[in-house]
């Protein structure tokens, strides 16, 4: 695979990035290429008190970010702690399988949370990108805990098989979010020799001016393509 991300860093940088969803995209896919950027300050200085905009999933967000550049503040950690109740979050999957993520990167173990998950899979949950989300906060959890892990390998392993017959055009999925989340959890659960035809997807799907997404590209999805082309990489 061969691809230069200069020209997308050129790219995102002269946008607009003020959300907290695309300050940690960002910031993680600086870290990820190795480019330096000032907005680790900026997300920062959007934090309230322990948390940002009263958020789980952006506030999970911001902390996974900050942890890739050693920043972990015990405030956000107990935040998102306390809002935890009859094992989940908000009783909903994608509140959960992110704050689960963001508390692996900040190296604390939840094994509660993580059973919920498993226990209450169903049809309801059955897509890819959803699935795709469980499998990477298990995987990473499971690193913490090595009586965990091997609890968890099956399902992350029958769950990735699932995923990988659910592929569509040229070998990917979806859409390019959904690609882009799916081929990070399956590079995660050592299935990324299998996305050889997902990854080219990805690429012949790049805009003209070195951005991802629908019509001249949007600072989320080319953020998430970042990751997950720096993830290949780094196999």
């Amino acid at each position: 695979m061969r691809f230069q991300s200069e020209r997308t860093f050129n790219w995102l940088f002269c946008r607009d990035i003020d959300t907290v969803k695309e300050l940690s995209r960002v910031i993680q896919a600086a870290h990820l290429w190795h480019v330096r950027t000032d907005l680790v300050s900026e997300l920062i200085a959007l934090k309230e008190e322990g948390h940002w905009e009263n958020s789980l999933r952006d506030t999970a967000r911001a902390a996974s970010a900050l942890a890739a550049d050693a920043i972990i503040s015990p405030d956000v950690s107990n935040w998102m702690l306390s809002k935890q109740k009859d094992m989940a979050w908000n009783s909903d999957v994608y509140d959960t399988a992110y704050v689960l993520t963001a508390l692996a990167d900040m190296g604390i173990h939840n094994r509660k949370g993580c059973l919920w998950l498993i226990e209450n899979y169903g049809p309801a949950w059955e897509h890819p990108g959803t699935t795709a989300l469980m499998i990477n906060a298990l995987i990473k959890q499971g690193k913490l805990s090595k009586k965990d892990s091997s609890g968890f390998n099956r399902f992350i392993n029958e769950r990735a098989e699932w995923i990988l017959s659910k592929r569509v055009e040229e070998g990917a999925w979806k859409n390019l979010a959904t690609s882009n989340i799916v081929i990070q959890a399956l590079i995660l659960a050592g299935y990324g020799n299998k996305c050889g035809k997902a990854l080219q997807w990805l690429l012949d799907s790049m805009n003209a001016n070195g951005s991802w997404g629908k019509g001249k590209g949007d600072i989320n999805t080319t953020a998430l393509t970042l990751i997950t082309l720096a993830s290949f990489e780094k196999m």
